[in-house]
């Protein structure tokens, strides 16, 4: 008695209907106030003294002075012991009774598998089965519509898409009162009365599972499919309060007031001969969730019931998992019950979850449960396989016979007894790992080779699909005349089924115990889940992982970025590196690639035509940058930047080498450049089931975009998003390039290439040091921008960025302050006056020649053409109007090329600035264009560096400058004055050779040709 715990005791005495009881065994009691009489069974009488009361759940007898509970009932009349009463009423097993007297109808709802054969209406157990079944299909839609019950299962990880139609999981929420009928109608007493009766509901009313997540036991149907689902046999209740909080008074686990029949999942018996048990039901439903289908419950630690015996010996179970949770109670049970199932000939097995966890709890805790518990599955610790005894039949109930276990298998044939494995304990196997050519997976044990062919397709954890195929080669003194057994198959070997299925026939074809071809697999996926993890993590891994710099390169590094004339040594490495002049579209392309590491970076327009130089230039910018920072492309489909990895262009520079070889990727270039995001649906399978699904991928920025081009029209939208940096292509530049090339065939100029070398390697070892930090201009409300065209707020966003830049590469010459914002530290560093200066250089350079409606070549032959035909008509003292010329007229006056002229000329005649005349089949054009261009290309509307201080003046007063804008948000740093923001940067401006007040032309009076230009 003292092995069955109290509680158990108690919880029969008190959901055990000691009435429903009584009456199931054919007595008739009569109702006598609140409870109910009867003659006593215990001496003869003839008037009745025994009374039962139904809300204590006790008898007592006026004449003899018998008295109890529901045990001691059983125990009297059935004549057994207390443990056998217990057995009797948790199994519901059948009670004999001598006296069998016909049961009211409404008596017959209750315990109807304690009731004695034929008394229990047959018409009566058709009704209740179907209003059992009906109630559970309300549970059922209820939990479909239901958040909360279908966040429990998320919270618990059962989220397989077909958990709950497969087991037809319900949910009680007290609305089942709701859609019965009226209880003051007789329909709806009778109806009540009835649900009481089966336990659904309570005396008082209420439902009896309120608040849980309904999990309905069926049986299975003599000749029904798996799918198919039998009657109701009971009902368990999970109670889903938030966080698992149940009040100390309530119970987790709820089950109808009637015998715990049925066996949950029974259809897996039938295709399994090898069956995971666990304690309950929500464990249960993990396993099955993870892939192993071949799972049943118990109804609780001490909850193996007659049922669960019979089924197993019906359907011919030969092993038994048992996965009960590790805690003392979980590990008594077990041993238990594998004692008794190794004396009914089933061979046992014991999944050991970490100490105090059961299989849910263990499946939270881990990335990938359907691995994890497979792993614990192969890891199971085998208990034994025994052969059934005799047992007294109220005790135990014995499956069908198995073969004694022994301390070893037989010898094998062409094995010595040396490599005899022990059932059970250590391998004294040699094993040997090789890969073949074709890279498969080869394993050589004892007599056994083993070959994995397609395990590297393999790059995702969730499954383990190969071909594997198993020679046992036999000795020729030990079988003459025989060839080497084989057997092959495709399968995953993370399925627990098909993973069995092919030890057993593999077993079949070799004549080897099914033990030893199951460490051989065990064997195999442990060494293909180790190379499986390394193919992923090589996967996964960077491309071009960041090298680590040594000390001394390092210092090198820091001291280029502390240098005091950092700005002048950039330029003069560019030029070192071999590139001649371009010293502005050099430094821009510079500051465009450090602006990778912003959020919003600049991209880059190289345009020239063919021979110019411009992919020379875009070389030497890339040189200077890391190589795991930078990717380049010669072209590019229309879809290849959707399919990158997600992060493999963030803060990265995408350089491609013709703009034409990205025409199809163009839209999606915009997106990234505008949006910093790319995000496309297509089509794909599904890894788990082949079906076609719809993915998602996105390719995340920020990117620094940088192309090159030899078109004079280039698409508007991607001109706008671009600096455009236009090569020189004069006659000096091509004489210099000249000069540069002879050289380069010198010894000094072989010296020079050997010093490229160093520059390269300083300058993107320094880049590497650069990081993202952010960057305040405390100046920005005080600048000014052209704004008569919308393009403008484009380019005002560029001319910004490129203030960002420079102080961004100064990074190490600046103080990073710091600032609490909700609670979160920010780090910035500040823009300086400087900074602004060198961004009114290059934006007067650059932004200044791209709002020009002519593109740069077509602006020089404009103002070539407009000194000679100046000359040409004062000496033939004609009007400038007047005078024309032709295409051969003005090759040989320039010297430039037809193709080129043909281009150039055609472009200005378009835009009006040449007239053109026909004279038979030949042209001719006089010059419209009477302005007079300034040397060096101006961008109105930019304020004097030296006019900004602290304070919130503002400037444009400029009907076309755009106004200075809003307050800043957040406080203007007032710590710092003008001479000591060259002494915190380390840059002032002698050192850098630049003068303020001369880098910011003043406007020309006589400028028409930028009036029409901008």
């Amino acid at each position: 008695m003292a092995r069955i715990p109290e509680a158990e005791l108690e919880r029969l005495k008190r959901e055990v209907s000691l009435v429903r009881l009584i009456q199931s065994q054919g007595h008739e009691l009569k109702k006598r106030g609140k409870d109910w009489v009867m003659c006593c069974v215990f001496h003869d009488e003839s008037t009745p003294s025994l009374s039962v009361s139904d809300e204590k759940n006790l008898y007592h007898c006026f004449g003899c002075g018998a008295a109890g509970s529901v045990l001691d009932w059983v125990m009297k009349t059935q004549g057994v012991s207390l443990p056998h009463a217990v057995q009797l009423l948790r199994n519901d097993a059948p009670l004999e009774n001598t006296e069998k007297v016909g049961v009211s109808r409404s008596h017959a709802r209750h315990l109807p598998s304690l009731a004695a054969g034929s008394s229990a209406s047959a018409a009566s157990e058709v009704e209740d089965a179907a209003l059992l079944r009906s109630v559970v299909e309300f549970y059922h839609a209820n939990f479909k519509q239901s958040p909360e019950a279908l966040t429990y299962l998320v919270s618990r990880g059962l989220n397989h898409p077909e958990l709950i139609e497969h087991f037809q999981l319900g949910y009680a929420n007290k609305t089942l009162t709701y859609r019965l009928p009226a209880g003051y109608t007789q329909a709806g007493r009778q109806m009540r009365e009835q649900l009481q009766a089966l336990g659904v509901l309570r005396s008082t009313g209420h439902e009896h599972l309120n608040g849980c997540l309904v999990v309905p036991v069926l049986g299975l149907e003599d000749g029904a499919q798996p799918e198919q689902s039998g009657r109701v046999m009971q009902l368990y209740g999970r109670r889903m309060q938030p966080n698992n909080k149940i009040p100390a008074n309530q119970s987790r686990h709820l089950y109808l007031a009637t015998p715990l029949r049925g066996v949950w999942n029974e259809a897996a018996l039938l295709a399994n001969l090898e069956i995971i048990l666990c304690e309950s039901l929500i464990d249960a439903m993990t396993f099955w969730c993870a892939g192993f289908r071949n799972v049943i419950s118990a109804y609780g630690v001490n909850g193996f019931s007659q049922d669960h015996w019979q089924a197993l010996k019906h359907h011919g179970t030969q092993r038994v998992i048992i996965a009960f949770d590790r805690d003392s109670a979980g590990d008594a049970a077990a041993e238990k019950l594998a004692e008794e199932l190794r004396s009914a000939g089933i061979e046992v097995f014991r999944v050991l979850f970490p100490q105090g966890m059961d299989a849910n709890a263990f499946a939270l805790q881990v990335e990938n449960p359907a691995q994890a518990l497979g792993e614990l599955l192969q890891q199971a610790l085998w208990q034994g396989k025994g052969t059934p005894v005799s047992v007294e039949p109220e005790t135990t109930f014995s499956l069908a016979a198995a073969p004694q276990a022994t301390a070893e298998l037989p010898p094998l044939p062409g094995v010595s007894d040396s490599e005899t494995l022990p059932l059970g304990g250590s391998v004294s196997e040699s094993e040997t790992f090789s890969e073949n050519a074709q890279g498969d997976l080869l394993l050589a044990v004892a007599d056994r080779r083993w070959r994995v062919r397609g395990w590297k397709k393999n790059l995702g954890p969730e499954q383990m699909r190969v071909n594997v195929q198993v020679r046992r080669e036999v000795a020729e003194e030990h079988v003459m005349g025989r060839e080497a057994a084989y057997y092959v198959d495709s399968f995953d070997l993370y399925a627990a089924k098909a993973r069995y299925s092919y030890l057993k026939q593999a077993s079949i074809e070799l004549g080897v115990p099914e033990e030893i071809i199951k460490r051989d697999l065990g064997k195999l996926l442990l060494k293909l889940e180790g190379l499986q993890e390394a193919s992923i993590q090589a996967a996964l891994a960077p491309k071009n992982p960041t090298p680590t710099l040594s000390a001394e390169d390092e210092l090198a590094a820091l001291n280029l970025l502390r240098a005091p004339n950092l700005i002048e040594r950039i330029e003069a490495d560019l030029t070192r590196c071999g590139v001649v002049g371009e010293s502005y579209n050099l430094l821009a392309g510079y500051l465009a690639a450090v602006s990778r590491k912003l959020d919003q970076p600049l991209a880059v327009l190289i345009q020239s035509s063919s021979a110019a130089g411009k992919s020379s230039l875009m070389d030497a910018v890339l040189n200077l940058m890391p190589e795991e920072e930078r990717i380049q492309y010669s072209a590019m489909t229309g879809q290849s930047l959707f399919y990158l990895g997600e992060t493999d262009l963030q803060h990265k520079i995408l350089a491609i080498a013709e703009e034409e070889g990205v025409r199809q990727a163009a839209y999606a270039l915009k997106l990234l450049q505008s949006d910093g995001e790319l995000t496309i649906a297509s089509t794909g399978k599904d890894e788990a089931t082949g079906n076609l699904i719809t993915k998602q991928y996105t390719v995340k920025g920020p990117v620094m975009l940088m192309l090159t081009t030899t078109a004079i029209d280039v698409d508007e939208e991607l001109l706008n998003r671009c600096l455009v940096l236009t090569i020189n292509e004069s006659r000096e530049q091509t004489e210099a390039i000249h000069a540069a090339q002879r050289k380069k065939q010198t010894l000094d100029g072989l010296l020079a290439d050997a010093e490229k070398q160093a520059i390269t390697r300083l300058h993107q070892n320094a880049q590497r040091l650069i990081k993202t930090v952010a960057v305040v201009n405390p100046f920005a409300d005080q600048l000014t921008f052209l704004s008569d065209k919308t393009r403008t707020r484009r380019d005002h966003m560029k001319y910004l960025t490129l203030i960002r830049c420079i102080a961004l590469l100064h990074q190490h010459q600046r103080p990073v302050r710091h600032v609490e914002h909700r609670g979160k530290p920010l780090a910035y560093i500040e823009v300086l006056k400087n900074d602004i200066v060198l961004a009114n250089r290059l934006a007067h350079d650059i932004l200044g020649r791209t709002l020009d409606e002519l593109p740069p070549q077509t602006r020089r032959l404009l103002e070539l053409l407009q000194g000679w035909v100046e000359a040409r008509s004062q000496a033939q003292g004609l009007k400038e109007k007047e005078f024309r010329f032709g295409r051969k007229d003005v090759r040989e006056a320039t010297g430039w090329g037809d193709t080129q002229l043909k281009i150039h000329l055609g472009r200005l005649a378009e835009l009006e600035y040449l007239l053109l005349h026909r004279k038979g089949l030949a042209h001719e054009y006089t010059l419209t264009y009477d302005g007079k261009s300034g040397h060096q290309p101006h961008l109105m509307g930019l304020i004097d560096a030296d006019q900004l201080d602290n304070t919130s003046a503002r400037s444009g007063d400029s009907e076309k400058r755009s106004d200075s804008g809003r307050a800043m948000v957040g406080t203007q740093s007032d710590t710092l004055n003008h001479a000591q923001s060259h002494a915190v940067s380390g840059v002032d401006a002698e050192a850098v050779g630049l003068n303020e007040k001369a880098l910011i032309q003043p406007p020309q009076k006589n400028h028409s040709a930028l009036s029409s230009a901008v």
